[in-house]
């Protein structure tokens, strides 16, 4: 059999979900990480003596090191492949998570929290890239809603059960928890993971020439020069955004305010957001690649999230079950951004796929940089100085004068989105 014909036969077999779920677990891993402070507010708050503004910077300090890493990561992968970057960044998460485990003082908590960035970095580019490799085509959107489905349900856990297992063992015990997994999946990525279908496994080994540095650094020249890219990257990002920032943070203490829920309750009551956005990635993802559309995919659920935002915000407080309903909305309608990755691998040359993607990435994580400690310095000049157990408590009114700021980007993503080039893929429809 020859080398193309091989290649051909392990496109979706069962070796190559396989080799991708790894990659799904790294990113389930990383996004487990991106919401679990929201469980620990009132213990972090106590613990570091800290305020909202100083918990959001603590919280946001995940997504700067993965923010700034998107880029070059995804020209990396595009040259070096997944297997080593994801077993190395795996083993950086788990040692950040041991040294947040062991902080004494907020300053060792901001570097263990950065490390956690780090590690955290290379999952979700490592599945699109193995997606591209291992997978038809046709099935690339999908799967990139799939492997969102493995973060929300991460997040999930991340909530409601953490919130248990947070008051049971401590937070401690968890980042400890989380070290351990993280540095058991990196062994497990290096045995088992292939960049690439191929005939010998040796293949996979081979380093790169120089001259393929210098092919680098080109691609990602071109995806950086590219004004379409950077569309889709804010249209994604501001789609994102809520659910960063409502789920990862701010979600639960508002619950708890406006409806005096314990906060075991109104983290099982968030994490219902993260079910939509579970459910809604892998079905706008099939429903996009069914109907042959992207662009009117994302503009729906921009819309529809922009609305269910700016229904938070601006009406007086509704019955618990509504309010629920809206969080639910928000993930559903956001996670139509996943569609995002394949439109601009559509309009974009395939030989700097997962440099276009790092970009739209980046931006992506970054709404949750910005809008997390922007939403807590707000909250922080409203407060009214009420304290419960060293624990800033602000009021509701503080939390809807704070979440302006999610509907304010909102609204920019949907305006941009109308601006936006359809793919070949639509148009042929």
């Amino acid at each position: 059999m020859s080398l193309e014909q091989n290649q051909s036969s392990q496109l979706g077999s069962t070796r190559a979900w396989f080799i991708w779920l790894f990659a799904a677990l790294a990113f389930g891993y990383a996004f487990f990480h991106r919401v679990a402070p929201s469980v620990m507010v009132d213990d972090l708050m106590a613990e570091f003596a800290i305020s909202g503004a100083v918990l959001g910077t603590l919280s946001a300090l995940y997504f700067y090191p993965y923010v700034l890493m998107q880029v070059p990561l995804g020209a990396l992968i595009d040259r070096l492949g997944v297997r080593a970057l994801l077993s190395a960044a795996l083993l950086i998460g788990g040692i950040g998570s041991v040294l947040f485990a062991l902080a004494q003082s907020i300053e060792i908590a901001y570097l263990g929290r950065i490390l956690i960035g780090i590690g955290s970095a290379v999952g979700f580019l490592s599945s699109l890239a193995l997606a591209g490799k291992w997978f038809p085509p046709h099935r690339f959107a999908f799967l990139a809603g799939l492997v969102m489905f493995f973060g929300m349900t991460s997040g999930i856990v991340a909530s409601g059960p953490l919130a248990i297992f947070v008051e049971t063992y401590g937070w401690r015990a968890a980042m400890w928890s989380l070290g351990g997994f993280s540095i058991l999946l990196a062994i497990l990525v290096l045995i088992f993971v292939r960049n690439a279908p191929e005939e010998a496994p040796q293949q996979d080994e081979i380093k790169p020439p120089k001259e393929t540095w210098k092919a680098m650094w080109q691609g990602l020249g071109r995806a950086a020069s590219t004004l379409e890219v950077w569309k889709v990257a804010i249209v994604a990002s501001t789609m994102s955004g809520p659910m960063l920032t409502l789920g990862g943070l701010w979600g639960t203490p508002y619950l708890i305010s406006s409806y005096g829920l314990e906060k075991t309750d109104a983290a099982f009551l968030l994490s219902l957001l993260l079910l939509g956005w579970a459910f809604g990635a892998p079905f706008a993802g099939w429903l996009s690649d069914r109907i042959r559309q992207r662009k009117k995919i994302i503009l729906a659920g921009s819309l529809i999230g922009t609305l269910s935002v700016g229904a938070i915000v601006f009406l007086p407080l509704p019955p618990l079950w509504i309010t629920v309903g809206l969080l639910i909305l928000i993930g559903m309608s956001g996670a139509a951004m996943t569609v995002t990755f394949a439109l601009v691998r559509e309009v974009t040359p395939t030989n700097i796929s997962s440099s276009v993607t790092g970009i739209v990435n980046s931006l992506t994580v970054a709404s949750g940089a910005i809008l997390q400690p922007a939403v807590g310095y707000a909250l922080d000049r409203l407060w009214d100085g009420t304290t419960n157990n060293g624990a800033r408590v602000y009021s509701v009114q503080d939390f809807h004068s704070g979440f302006i700021l999610i509907f304010v980007a909102c609204l920019l993503g949907l305006l941009v989105c109308l601006s936006l080039k359809d793919s070949p893929f639509s148009r042929n429809a």
